[in-house]
């Protein structure tokens, strides 16, 4: 039986690693084993950044709609259900660029939300 060696492969999958962790401090491009778990590491890191990147916008959104409404004399969590029982179907995100861009309108709106009677 013949003997398969796998150094090119093996020094492929090496380059690879190192040249996604380039610009790591340390040892932590360089060396493969500790470049390897800097990957992982980066890797676990940016999922978990991407669950958070929802939540923290979401956080934003409310701050701005609050501190928009809190100007008017209201209260977020009012206002916000009163434009539910009004039926808007205006979402956080659209809300808040609103409320900083266009204060005309998102009073409007706020009046809009003041209007409405409570659904039975």
């Amino acid at each position: 039986m013949v003997r398969i060696k796998g150094g090119v492969a093996s020094r492929n999958r090496h380059k690879k690693i190192r040249k996604a962790t380039k610009g790591y401090k340390g040892k932590r491009h360089t060396t493969f084993k500790n470049a390897m778990q800097a990957y992982m590491k980066a890797g676990k890191n940016a999922y978990v950044g991407r669950k958070q990147k929802k939540r923290d916008f979401r956080r934003l959104w409310i701050a701005r709609i609050s501190a928009a409404l809190r100007m008017n004399g209201d209260r977020y969590s009012e206002m916000k259900n009163k434009w539910l029982h009004a039926r808007m179907e205006i979402d956080r995100k659209n809300l808040s660029e609103l409320a900083v861009n266009y204060p005309d309108i998102f009073a409007k709106v706020v009046e809009l939300g003041r209007k409405t009677k409570k659904l039975a």
